[in-house]
């Protein structure tokens, strides 16, 4: 490193001038490869394999932009995702840390400008009388040094390394905005999940409570057979058997009900001890949802484009590795006043200045610039490969939730025809029961068939209704890269 100090307007000038055109010469050169996205490695297919009933017959490219959640008509729903959005601390964090990611390209970007730095200070000093090579008489021991300066220095992008560390922190701070999204998105799709399931518990609950009371009232005809030596004891610990069991089974779901309106209230960011959500026995109906085609799946997916940006940050870090073979030149500037302690240290005689270049070429690391760059190579085909498994799992879950979706439809039908027979099938052994023709065995096979068949039916129309959120999320939720902001957006702080 050398700095130089002319001693002439007209040496200075000359010197900034060849400098000024070296820096020009040079600092087009861009040594980042071009970038384009990682082309996946199989053709993207026209059509998605398990379309069915619950996709339009003409679908749209994209789902409605806006509340995805809307579409199952629950205004309680509505306003818990309201919530969510406004005070869920895990999606603060995500925010805070877009934040941050913001305020480091903002950081790398000041490097564009030169820096201005004042100093000063105004010591008083005692030397040593046997200090070595002490001239007496000539050196004083004690004597004073104000100084008042201002620096400057500015580093000459030659090579667009400081531009490729921009860029690669503009994606990456653009990944981190897609990773904010696909946090929320998330978020809002565990919400919803848990809010059909407890749907589906108060649904449970409120076919168990009509159990109960069906049972109870077999238990006092029994009991009064009983009595009246029409029923036998078996008969008798039979009755008392079911109402005992699906009283136990109703206290079990209720507790299961409490859990989920627990983790209902952490998402939304309330303590669960004064959250409670009224019970309502019906469940929202199974939307139809435009799942579009699958090439637009990879704009719609924020974590597709999360990664494809972590991509085209790796790509730019391979400009910055191999910048780092070629010189690096610093421009520096200096001046101020100086003075042994005196008054009037703001005066021309008292001035200094200093000004001229810094460059460094490295000659010899052993070997530190080839493994960062091989490092940085490496770096990109790992994110390179994380974006294809990124597009496989989203391709993946798209048709397994559609074929969940259509395969639960038929099941639901399926399950209802299941327990209405279960029903009918009750009727009859209770009748015959009754009318002395058989004993209780048959009536307490029936009603367990009976309600095992309807508890069923409930899952199974959970179960879709989950498969419909899980297939909102899976195709982004009415996101789009339009949402995702610009470089000058993430730059600007």
């Amino acid at each position: 490193m050398k700095g130089l100090r002319f001693g002439t307007q007209k040496g200075r000038a000359a010197s900034i001038i060849s400098f000024g055109f070296l820096a020009l010469f040079v600092s087009g050169c861009d040594l980042a490869p071009k970038y384009d996205p990682p082309a996946l490695l199989t053709p993207i297919p026209a059509s998605y394999a398990s379309a069915g009933p619950f996709q339009p017959a003409t679908p749209m490219d994209t789902l409605p932009r806006g509340p995805w959640w809307e579409a199952y008509h629950d205004p309680l729903l509505n306003r818990l995702v309201a919530k969510l959005n406004v005070a869920n601390p895990t999606l603060s964090a995500a925010v805070a840390n877009y934040d941050a990611a913001r305020a480091y390209v903002a950081q790398v970007n000041a490097n564009l400008f030169p820096f201005f730095v004042g100093s000063g200070w105004n010591y008083s000093i005692q030397q040593s009388q046997q200090r070595p090579l002490r001239i007496p008489g000539i050196f004083p021991n004690q004597y004073g040094d104000n100084v008042l300066a201002l620096q400057s220095t500015y580093e000459v992008d030659l090579w667009n390394q400081i531009h490729n560390r921009i860029a690669s922190a503009q994606a990456s701070a653009q990944a981190t905005a897609a990773d904010l999204a696909n946090v929320q998105l998330s978020l809002q799709a565990n919400l919803v999940n848990d809010y059909v399931v407890l749907r589906s518990y108060d649904a449970q609950i409120k076919l168990l409570n009509d159990t109960v009371t069906a049972y109870a009232s077999n238990l006092r005809l029994v009991r009064d057979r009983f009595e009246g030596k029409i029923a036998s004891g078996i008969d008798l610990a039979q009755a008392q058997y079911l109402y005992d069991g699906a009283t136990a089974l109703r206290t079990q779901t209720i507790a299961q009900r409490t859990l989920i309106e627990h983790a209902i209230a952490s998402l939304v960011g309330e303590p669960a001890s004064s959250f409670s959500i009224p019970p309502s026995p019906v469940l929202p109906q199974v939307p139809v949802i435009p799942t579009g085609v699958p090439s637009t799946l990879l704009q719609r997916r924020p974590d597709i484009v999360a990664a494809e940006r972590a991509v085209a940050a790796a790509n730019q870090q391979i400009g910055v590795a191999r910048s780092a073979f070629f010189p690096a030149l610093t421009l520096t500037a200096m001046g101020g006043f100086e003075n042994n302690g005196a008054a009037n240290l703001i005066s021309l005689p008292l001035s200094f200045w200093t000004i001229g270049p810094n460059y460094i070429l490295p000659l010899f690391e052993g070997g530190l610039r080839h493994a960062e760059l091989a490092g940085a190579y490496a770096q990109y085909r790992a994110t390179a490969a994380q974006y294809r498994a990124t597009v496989l799992a989203a391709f993946q879950q798209v048709e397994d939730e559609m074929s969940l979706l259509n395969n639960l439809a038929v099941a639901l039908q399926q399950q209802k025809a299941t327990a209405a027979d279960a029903e009918h099938y009750t009727r009859l052994a209770t009748d015959s029961f009754i009318e002395g023709a058989s004993n209780y065995l048959d009536v307490n096979v029936a009603e367990t068939e009976a309600l095992g068949a309807e508890l069923q039916a409930i899952i199974i129309a959970q179960q879709q209704l989950q498969a419909s959120v899980r297939l909102f999320e899976a195709l982004g939720g009415g996101w789009s890269v339009q949402d995702l902001p610009t470089p000058r957006q993430v730059t600007d702080y």
